[in-house]
């Protein structure tokens, strides 16, 4: 395949993930929720993005509490992400890109985003969390100091959703 092709691919791919971000919008948070305009939260919102660009999850996340992974200190959010998309320089990440955070600096990775422009400080993302409903924001400095890694979704996308 050209390099023009992987291109157009990529473009694709990553056009399809920000439209189905944007679609959950307005989707009230809900613990543990992955089902557009029902309710969603951080990783449910990533889960129903994927079935709609990807198809069928890869894996059922196993049942969480809002403080999980403090006790134990894994990191399992990045160790999943790192399972199933490809990783990313924060500096290289795009509309498109899964952006992971820690919500406090010594704690683990446990928020989710989804790039819908260049990473930067007029970047965007759409995100789910506690108080409100999914929403467009920008990434702003509150949001960029807890960015921790980037991910993106893997190309073999593009064959079936084409």
């Amino acid at each position: 395949m050209t390099a023009a092709r992987c291109s157009g691919a990529d473009a694709r791919l990553r056009a399809a993930v920000v439209q189905a971000a944007r679609g959950w919008i307005g989707t009230p948070y809900r613990h543990q929720a992955s089902v557009r305009g029902a309710g969603a939260d951080c990783l449910g919102l990533l889960r129903g993005v994927w079935r709609e660009v990807m198809g069928a999850e890869p894996e059922a996340p196993p049942p969480y509490t809002p403080d999980w992974s403090e006790a134990s200190g894994r990191e399992r959010l990045l160790e999943a992400a790192a399972r199933h998309l490809s990783p990313v320089p924060l500096a290289e990440a795009e509309a498109g890109d899964v952006l992971v955070m820690r919500m406090h600096p010594a704690g683990p990775a446990k928020h989710v985003a989804i790039l819908t422009g260049q990473f930067g400080p007029a970047a965007r993302i759409v995100h789910a969390y506690s108080g409100h409903t999914v929403c467009e924001t920008g990434l702003g400095p509150a949001w960029a100091r807890r960015v921790v890694a980037a991910f993106r979704f893997p190309a073999a996308a593009e064959t079936r959703r084409s």
